[in-house]
């Protein structure tokens, strides 16, 4: 890995800011380091997957020059998503290595969202390595609906990994895909624990992404969407939910919990979009940077990023792809529209 002060990683001499045809700054990178992931949740991924053969998956040394890059040109946080990041082999290199731009003052926050089983083994170096926060997917605390919804999970894991990382003292926010007819009774117990533990909580709409069920994933979607308008509701009939104007810099609204303390964060892509604030980009294990999750045009960096060692083709190409960012995604979720986009999540990045 590059220590910082050749061009590929450097974080002195920015660039000038990367800003979208809408006057969006692009501030906000998630990086999805792997195609791969040791769960298969029911609203993310096939059970049967087809990976990536490792040629068309970019090195730890790429990921970082890419990333890099980004932090010239603005970047104030980097987010690693997967599949599940933290199974990728030698993956802490890369967030060791990332964490010099903490260090100099040029990225303001390394993050990563994880399923929480591999945390009881990484959550101390997670922290030496300048994160300070990551945010886990739990959808149940229930071991039987949890090993249902996730096929290939086990629970326990999942919450010996949360106990190591508040050991460890990350900052834990916990996400779970709101699922109608499968975790909607149960929210109200996510909230009471998430209390306890003292975790912020973040529910989310099911998204049309990918084809989980065989039949273009429509008619499973149909079946678990839940609008958050609708828990919010029944949520405020126990709890005190206050306004606050708390952002993260993702696309969560919040209010406070009164009665814990804690923030209830509502990402709502289905009934109110976040897209005019939207400040982010993504990029796959393949180099490719989709602009917009629930649009289709994407930008090839692998290319550039391997054409030459200089990184003037890089930047060229990654703000050639700024300028045609969307203003935003038009997801409908129904039985005729099928998935908004063929890729899965997993593809793309949690």
């Amino acid at each position: 890995m590059t220590d910082g002060t050749a061009a590929t990683g450097g974080s002195a001499g920015r660039a000038a800011p990367l800003i979208d045809p809408f006057g969006r700054a692009i501030s906000y990178v998630r990086v999805s380091v792997t195609d791969r992931c040791d769960f298969r949740c029911v609203y993310c991924m096939s059970e049967h997957m087809s990976f990536l053969p490792k040629a068309e998956i970019l090195s730890l040394e790429e990921l970082d020059r890419v990333c890099s890059t980004f932090v010239r040109l603005g970047t104030r946080r980097l987010r690693l998503t997967g599949g599940e990041p933290l199974v990728r082999r030698g993956i802490m290199t890369l967030i060791r290595s990332l964490g010099r731009h903490l260090r100099t003052g040029a990225l303001d926050e390394l993050t990563l969202t994880t399923n929480g089983s591999q945390l009881a083994k990484y959550a101390e170096e997670l922290r030496a390595a300048g994160v300070r926060r990551v945010n886990v997917s739990l959808d149940t605390l229930d071991p039987d609906r949890f090993a249902a919804i996730t096929r290939w999970g086990r629970l326990p894991q999942v919450l010996d990994g949360l106990a190591a990382a508040k050991a460890a003292g990350l900052e834990v926010k916990i996400n779970a895909v709101a699922l109608k007819g499968v975790n909607d009774g149960e929210l109200d117990t996510l909230l009471s624990w998430c209390g306890r533990e003292g975790f912020d909580l973040t529910l989310i709409e099911v998204m049309p992404l990918g084809d989980i069920d065989g039949d273009g994933g429509s008619n499973a979607r149909v079946e678990q969407f839940l609008p958050l308008h609708a828990v919010r509701a029944d949520l405020s009939r126990r709890w005190t939910l206050q306004e606050i104007d708390y952002r993260t810099g993702g696309p969560a609204r919040y209010v406070r919990v009164a009665e814990t303390g804690r923030r209830l964060g509502f990402i709502t892509p289905m009934t109110h979009n976040f897209c005019e604030s939207c400040n982010r980009v993504r990029l796959t294990c393949t180099g490719t940077l989709y602009m917009c999750l629930g649009q289709e045009d994407a930008a090839d960096l692998r290319a550039a990023l391997r054409a030459s060692d200089d990184d003037a083709a890089l930047e060229q190409a990654i703000r050639a792809a700024i300028a045609r960012k969307p203003k935003g995604h038009d997801f409908i979720i129904d039985r005729r529209s099928g998935p908004a986009v063929t890729r899965h999540m997993s593809v793309t990045g949690g």
